[in-house]
């Protein structure tokens, strides 16, 4: 089991942190944001391979922002994933 801490920039959430287990995705805790949908999304990819997630949390922006804390939790799967490749 391995634990990866995200920034995320652009947002409200102040940390994301994936915990994963054989490219699968067992939980996410994310730091401020708005409780109830990231309560929504942590029960909805619980369990789903990163690269699902990935695809599926890419691009969704907040209002008139150009990203937000579902677009952030993507980023940080690329980047968890991209370390895993150096």
């Amino acid at each position: 089991m391995k634990e990866y801490n995200y920034k995320p920039i652009g947002v409200c959430s102040s940390n994301i942190k994936l915990i994963i287990n054989n490219n699968i995705l067992k939980d996410i805790e994310v730091t401020g944001g708005c409780s109830g949908n990231l309560q929504g999304i942590r029960n909805l990819v619980r369990g789903m391979n990163l690269i699902d997630v990935k695809n599926k949390l890419k691009g969704i922006k907040c209002g008139f922002k150009a990203t937000s804390c579902p677009d952030q939790i993507a980023n940080a799967i690329e980047e968890y994933l991209g370390e895993l490749v150096k």
